[in-house]
């Protein structure tokens, strides 16, 4: 248990760690690779676009992160009440051990979070889990195109990406490149990486929404009634799914949310 909770304190710390890094790289050597580009003087330069992109896509993968933290999932008054009829608490509660506490229709306890997935900030996690991918992935274009532009190396072979890093680590303790831009090499296959695990989760937690299940249920094979997958995807997103997709805000709308007004 020790080990889970000093985990529940390093993932999050990786994380932020990787989100500043990312951050410094872009607007320290990203952008201002692109406004040496003679296209830079336009209104609409690629430096203005892909700053404009880049900060929408991390703006939300950062406000829908706070907002899993804060929206946490917990029910004790569904236990509490079962206590004192002297019943088990509900099938969809689940007491954490690493948190210390029930969550309402628990799905998994996230460590890069430090907080349970559950009836409450299900939407935000899946959303968090969107656009880390797509600013993990849109960081590695941006990425590639200042190697290929530094180092003068084609992309256009598919297996150039793989022996990139081989081929670099060799030209490195060479001398023919430098530290900073060996570095930038790493973080693409950390972005890759980070990019395609963000975005199974995203896939798999979607499917598992449109079923009306979560990853606990699943786990300890607890059958769910069937229903029509518009409501099960209704119960999370709510009425207003799509202004959050363009904002990060609280699951407004929702089934989940609306019992916990009342």
């Amino acid at each position: 248990m020790l080990a889970l909770r000093l985990l529940n304190v390093v993932a999050p710390a990786y994380f932020l760690c990787i989100s500043l890094v990312t951050f410094v790289l872009q607007l320290f050597l990203f952008l201002p690779s692109m406004r040496q580009d003679p296209a830079a003087a336009r209104i609409f330069s690629p430096a203005l676009l892909h700053g404009a992109l880049f900060l929408f896509l991390s703006t939300n993968a950062l406000g829908n992160y706070v907002l899993v933290i804060q929206n946490s999932p917990d029910d004790l008054d569904a236990c509490q009440g079962a206590a004192a009829r002297r019943a088990p608490c509900p099938p969809s509660t689940h007491f954490c051990r690493v948190c210390a506490r029930v969550t309402l229709r628990h799905d998994h306890h996230c460590f890069f979070t430090g907080n349970c997935i559950g009836s409450r900030n299900m939407r935000n996690f899946v959303l968090f889990c969107l656009y880390t991918s797509l600013a993990c992935l849109y960081s590695m274009v941006a990425g590639v195109a200042y190697i290929s532009a530094v180092l003068s190396i084609s992309f256009a072979h598919p297996l150039a990406f793989l022996t990139l890093l081989p081929t670099s680590i060799s030209q490195f303790f060479s001398g023919a490149v430098l530290g900073s831009e060996m570095f930038v090499i790493l973080m693409l296959y950390l972005w890759f990486a980070i990019g395609l695990a963000c975005a199974g989760f995203c896939c798999h937690q979607l499917l598992l929404i449109l079923r009306g299940q979560t990853r606990h249920q699943v786990r300890k094979g607890v059958a769910v009634r069937a229903r029509p997958w518009r409501k099960n995807l209704q119960e999370v997103f709510g009425k207003r799914w799509l202004l959050g997709l363009l904002i990060p805000m609280f699951n407004v709308g929702s089934e989940s949310s609306k019992q916990r007004d009342k």
